[in-house]
């Protein structure tokens, strides 16, 4: 009676697990495995990759004794027979290929074995599974009884394939962002600022003024994870490791400010701020950008993982140099241009510059060579006077095209004996320059006037406006008399 009541108790307990069961009899898998020992096969595993339908031949051997409740809820299933009339469509595709990893254990002697492999429903959709196979105890010789359990892990594995995809999808967003992205580590630098805070410092700024040598600190600290692609293209870089090892190349000069000010930033606690910097190619060339720096979520206790991008503005930069350039000089002789005359002129007066000296030069004839000539003749004169000027003044005295025909020059700190012998350097640059353009000179009238105390610079170039015009009365008389000899 208790045998009857614990097989009773054994059957319930089968049908009603919460997990699908088989009960199959891999007796005649056991009998094909004998005849191919026998025929010499040694390497099943290579055996069965072999020949796909090798694999088949086991699994139609493969006789299932019994399945449970969840086996065919499962698989939707209306019964056994439903099941069992339609094993091809759950064990096809993915299946086979593992199956070779259940055989293969059977073969070698193991009485378990498990893997990870694919199953499909009746109506066609898929199921990742975890199936575990044990022989019964007492079939260990005639594999007649052997217990195979299910586990739908669909769900898990849809769930690691989508982190999957979302890493590869990151990964691309990474690796083809048109914008140059570093993956860094500043856990370092968080700990030598928070060493600071701990000793009482509060001025960040002062102290970085004092120990300059702090920042170069800080800077060799950082440990780059990864770059993307187009930093390689930015920075004219082979590959990332030539990149890597050659960081102080592209993080030099100018961008030790930069860096500074990043600092100082991070000491604030604005752990995602934006600023215009400059770095380097590896041949050496100049890279303006714009950085964006960003402690990513989760790690801003650490600082240990950060993600900078760095947009190529070099272009913009060049634009807008040019058109600063563009509002300071003139085209023509690329001398500065009346407006930054002006503006020079104002900067020295409210500063109280003294002495400051002006020259003023004014080109003979120019009218005469544009209608005898063209204009394009009278241009070559007026760079040839700017070739003149640009090798005569230097920084911090400035030269400018002030009007058509008409330059000045502004020499702060130079007196009236200074402003004399800058006006013999010119008149000794042009002798020379009228050498090499012998067919039409340059002929100039130029006066200078070196500024009183307290004297406005407008006054100050008034009087050296009135002495060229002298000189330029001079040069017309002197002509007009040569011309009556004639």
């Amino acid at each position: 009676m208790n045998e009857h009541v614990d097989n009773h108790t054994d059957i319930e307990t089968f049908d009603m697990a919460p997990i699908s069961l088989w009960l199959e009899d891999f007796s005649r898998v056991r009998d094909l495995f004998e005849e191919w020992r026998q025929s010499g096969v040694a390497d099943i595993r290579a055996y069965l990759r072999e020949d796909e339908n090798r694999i088949k031949q086991c699994s139609s051997l493969i006789r299932v004794l019994k399945v449970n409740k969840k086996t065919l809820s499962l698989f939707e299933a209306e019964d056994f027979g439903h099941l069992t009339g339609n094993l091809d469509a759950i064990f096809r595709d993915d299946m086979l290929q593992s199956h070779i990893q259940e055989l293969s254990a059977l073969w070698d002697g193991h009485t378990e074995f498990s893997s990870d492999t694919v199953n499909y429903t009746l109506s066609g959709r898929r199921l990742d599974i975890q199936l575990r196979g044990a022989v019964l105890p007492g079939y260990e010789q005639t594999w007649k009884r052997v217990l195979l359990s299910i586990e739908d892990v669909t769900e898990r594995e849809d769930a690691r394939r989508q982190q999957i995809e979302s890493k590869r999808y990151a990964q691309g967003l990474f690796e083809y962002s048109p914008v140059s992205l570093w993956v860094e580590d500043f856990s370092r630098i968080k700990r030598l600022l928070d060493e600071l805070h701990d000793r009482g410092i509060t001025d960040f700024r002062v102290f970085t003024d004092v120990h300059p040598e702090f920042v170069g600190q800080c800077a060799s600290e950082i440990r780059v994870i990864d770059v993307n692609n187009e930093t390689l293209r930015l920075f004219l870089a082979p590959d990332k490791l030539t990149l890597l090892r050659r960081l102080p190349d592209i993080f030099r000069d100018r961008m030790n400010v930069h860096f500074r000010e990043q600092l100082i930033e991070l000491w604030n606690g604005n752990l995602f701020h934006q600023r215009e910097t400059v770095n380097y190619a590896l041949d050496g060339t100049e890279r303006h950008v714009l950085l964006q720096f960003s402690v990513l979520p989760g790690h801003e206790q650490d600082w240990s993982l950060v993600q900078i991008s760095l947009t190529d503005i070099t272009a913009r930069k060049k634009a807008e140099a040019y058109l600063e350039y563009l509002g300071k000089h003139d085209v023509l002789t690329k001398l500065y241009n009346r407006a930054f005359y002006v503006d020079e002129m104002n900067r020295l007066e409210r500063h109280e510059f003294h002495p400051v000296s002006i020259i003023i030069l004014d080109l003979n004839g120019l009218k005469v060579v544009n209608d005898q000539w063209g204009h394009g003749v009278g241009d070559a004169l007026l760079r040839r006077v700017g070739e003149v000027l640009a090798e005569a003044i230097k920084p911090p005295c400035y030269a400018a095209r002030i009007g058509g025909d008409e330059f000045a020059v502004l020499l702060p700190a130079i007196d009236e004996l200074g402003a004399t012998s800058m006006v013999e350097e010119i008149r000794s640059l042009i002798e020379i320059n009228n050498q090499y353009y012998s067919n039409i000179p340059l002929n100039t009238a130029i006066g200078w006037a070196t500024s009183n105390a307290g004297e406005k610079m407008e006054a100050v170039a008034k009087r050296a406006d009135l002495l060229m015009y002298e000189d330029k009365r001079l040069h017309y008389s002197s002509e007009n008399e040569r011309r009556k000899l004639d």
